[in-house]
């Protein structure tokens, strides 16, 4: 997620050179056919077009940021749940009896949010995520299909077996499930984002009638704007095209980009608030890297 209060203009570059290069190509080369070839087009409906195009690209920015804030709410649940589960831990699981289950709970929490961070992000679960288990534990849980999932089960069954033991009774193992609810129901929530694209029609059309807009830009205009057509034509199209792409960097809030949300961030501050409350040492904040937070 980019937090600089001002984009950084290389970053910019870096993302628009190629369409506005092919944009300004493409009106020189209309602008040069207009004075030089003995025919001229037509003119076109451009306000008709541009008006309609702009409400469907409206309307697909729309979408994509609700999947994007849809993934940050998510998020954040998912950070208070971390919480709850920790405390309900710390506090209902006995000293010293329990004080061991009770570090490997709020241990495998820790475990269990970055094992989901690289699932979201496809990619392979690492020593962020097996450091905080034992090994004796990193096989079952870890050889699932959904890694994430394992490590909530057995966190449900090490809750099981400290009412088993009489550490707790039902009414806490209860609230304490209700609290595994809640994380499993926000995992699903993730996954349905990460599973389930834009429909064809939203991903595509929009491309589609863009690209033709662009194309059908400066054969409208030239008649008016001249010899300024190049330079009118690519920055009306470039807004045009800055808008689609904006759709596309926001369907995907777990695409491991500069625009997705922090989980990398969001994990940290779940480890650091874990770790403090049951009084072991945490690592730092995660700090932007060139203006963007992971």
């Amino acid at each position: 997620m980019i937090v600089d209060a001002v984009p950084s203009m290389r970053r910019i570059a870096s993302e628009v050179w190629k369409p506005l290069t092919a944009l300004f190509v493409w009106d020189c080369a209309v602008t040069a056919a207009y004075y030089l070839l003995p025919f001229k087009a037509p003119s076109l409906p451009l306000t008709i077009f541009g008006s309609a195009l702009a409400l469907f690209l409206g309307f697909r920015s729309n979408s994509s940021y609700q999947r994007w804030w849809e993934g940050r709410v998510l998020w954040g649940a998912m950070i208070n749940a971390s919480r709850s589960l920790a405390r309900s831990a710390r506090n209902f699981l006995p000293d010293p009896e329990g004080r061991e289950l009770k570090r490997e709970i709020v241990r495998r929490q820790i475990a269990y949010v970055n094992a989901l961070r690289c699932q979201l992000r496809r990619q392979p679960i690492g020593e962020d995520v097996t450091k905080f288990l034992r090994e004796e534990d990193q096989g079952k849980a870890l050889a699932r299909v959904n890694p994430a999932n394992g490590l909530l089960d057995s966190t449900g069954r090490r809750i099981d077996m400290a009412r088993q033991e009489g550490w707790i009774d039902t009414i806490q193992q209860t609230q304490m499930e209700k609290v595994l609810v809640d994380i499993a129901n926000a995992q699903g929530g993730m996954e349905r984002l990460k599973n389930t694209p834009l429909p064809f029609q939203y991903r595509l059309l929009p491309v589609v009638f863009t690209h033709l807009f662009c194309i059908l830009l400066p054969i409208g205009l030239v008649e008016t704007l001249g010899l300024a057509t190049p330079l009118g034509s690519t920055v009306a199209g470039l807004m045009f095209m800055a808008v689609l792409r904006i759709g596309d960097d926001l369907t995907d809030p777990f695409a491991d980009s500069v625009h997705d949300v922090p989980l990398t961030a969001m994990c940290r501050t779940i480890e650091i608030d874990l770790l403090q409350s049951i009084g072991d040492p945490a690592p730092a904040p995660v700090e932007p890297v060139r203006g963007v937070l992971w």
